[in-house]
């Protein structure tokens, strides 16, 4: 507190008194903003966890409501209404904020999540079943075997050259099969 201010007495709910304090907390005085947190840090928490409903995020915004009234105390207006009403105004918009970004972040994870499947299990057996034999059995140990292409024609008895070609037509036998452009 600055020495040339003197302390304001805190008279009991008293409206006025908060809105003092913030017009001090305006001008930087810290010793102000720690009587405004004191008033306000219990109702700006409760609210704020009626509407998130999540202790930890609850507190989490309110530190963040109670650091945007001491940076923008400045912008409190009492003809408009109460300190009070000022920071709980803050306080339920940066609430519902969280909750849209939270609702948001979950539905990005979820779309992100789902894999779209362009082709069944049974499409693939179908177009697997129309390549010839040689290559039916070089894709299989190649991508459902996990082999490696010098290891299949190890298992086969097979030059490389010939399985990368078999592998290669194959694949592109099964990529006109399953209409796959």
């Amino acid at each position: 507190m600055r020495a040339s201010e003197p302390e304001m007495p805190r008279p009991e709910g008293g409206e006025q008194y908060l809105d003092g304090l913030l017009a001090r907390v305006a001008r930087g005085d810290q010793a102000a903003f720690e009587a405004v947190y004191d008033g306000l840090a219990g109702p700006v928490y409760g609210l704020i966890l009626r509407v998130v409903r999540d202790p930890a995020q609850s507190e989490e915004v309110s530190q963040e409501v109670l650091l945007e009234i001491w940076r923008t105390a400045s912008r409190f207006d009492p003809a408009k209404g109460s300190a009070a009403t000022w920071a709980m105004t803050i306080a339920h918009r940066r609430a519902v904020d969280r909750v849209r970004s939270a609702t948001a972040a979950a539905a990005r994870e979820l779309r992100s999540a789902e894999v779209p499947v362009p082709h069944d299990a049974e499409r693939v057996r179908r177009c697997l079943d129309g390549l010839t034999e040689s290559q039916r059995e070089s894709i299989t140990l190649a991508y459902y075997g996990g082999y490696s292409y010098r290891q299949v024609g190890d298992r086969l008895g097979t030059a490389l050259s010939t399985i990368k070609t078999r592998i290669r037509d194959g694949l592109i036998r099964m990529r006109d099969c399953l209409g796959v452009s």
